[in-house]
């Protein structure tokens, strides 16, 4: 597993040579050891790379679009501008095919996150036939609701018990947190599918404006949100899945359940 030195915040030169060296591991296990709550849960992260670039064997280059699709029961995360550093050492590499690139991409990919990883390379043209998609379900955010709050306060989280229980989808435009390292603000649509007591919406979504002023990495924050609402509303069966707005080339979109789900890969307006 790669543990270089991390590259967020720092000042950095593009690589100008293959290095899957460039790549930064951060266990999960950091970011899960201070979860009020811990809870078994199933998930994936789906990255998608709009950077990618190689040379085929007589020197002419050659773009695609990636995604990668990594579990969450892998041992880390990748740090995200190391991502980008390593796809950019491709940039001036020489392939004999874009098979060829894919089977390193996922080599190198597999062993930074600790775990095997799904990829795909897409043609532009390709990808761009797939369109833009939005969430199903009720959006929450016309609701007419005040909020204060702008660091993570689960106590917002409540059910309605005088209501029969519920199977309902609702989603929110409105997650905003922000890089630990940078500070650079992190954008994201956040989709909430759950079976249970009804989740008061109006607290629900200023739960997820309350990650506002938050820093953390994408997926920590998922993992958090997913938490608080077991803990706090006691779903029978709860989803989650955030699409966030893509940051140097990458988007990282994290899901998480509690059942053995694959959600679909679905590029939003955003991104």
């Amino acid at each position: 597993m790669a543990t270089n030195k991390p590259q967020l915040g720092a000042t950095t030169e593009y690589p100008t040579h293959y290095d899957p060296q460039l790549l930064v591991s951060i266990p999960r296990e950091e970011a899960r050891a201070k979860l009020t709550s811990p809870v078994a849960m199933y998930g994936l992260d789906l990255w998608t790379a709009y950077e990618v670039s190689w040379l085929d064997p007589v020197g002419k280059p050659c773009v695609a679009i990636a995604e990668v699709e990594v579990s969450s029961d892998s041992a880390a995360i990748v740090e995200s501008k190391s991502l980008k550093l390593y796809l950019n050492s491709l940039n001036q590499a020489f392939f004999s095919g874009i098979s060829d690139v894919a089977s390193v991409i996922r080599k190198d990919l597999s062993a930074a996150f600790g775990g095997a990883v799904e990829l795909r390379l897409y043609s532009l043209a390709d990808y761009g036939s797939k369109g833009l998609q939005g969430f199903s379900g009720v959006c929450l955010d016309d609701l007419d609701t005040r909020c204060a709050y702008y660091r993570p306060e689960s106590s917002l989280l409540r059910v309605d018990n005088d209501l029969e229980q519920v199977n309902e989808v609702l989603f929110s435009h409105l997650l905003k947190s922000n890089c630990p390292v940078t500070g650079q603000p992190d954008w994201a649509s956040l989709q909430i599918a759950y079976r249970g007591q009804p989740i008061n919406r109006e607290g629900l979504l200023q739960y997820i404006v309350s990650f506002r002023d938050h820093q953390d990495f994408h997926e920590n924050c998922v993992e958090r949100i997913f938490c608080d609402i077991i803990e706090r509303c006691q779903p029978h069966e709860l989803s989650l899945y955030a699409r966030y707005t893509r940051r140097g080339g990458l988007d990282i979109n994290p899901f998480r359940s509690t059942a053995s789900l694959r959600p679909a890969f679905s590029r939003m307006a955003r991104q």
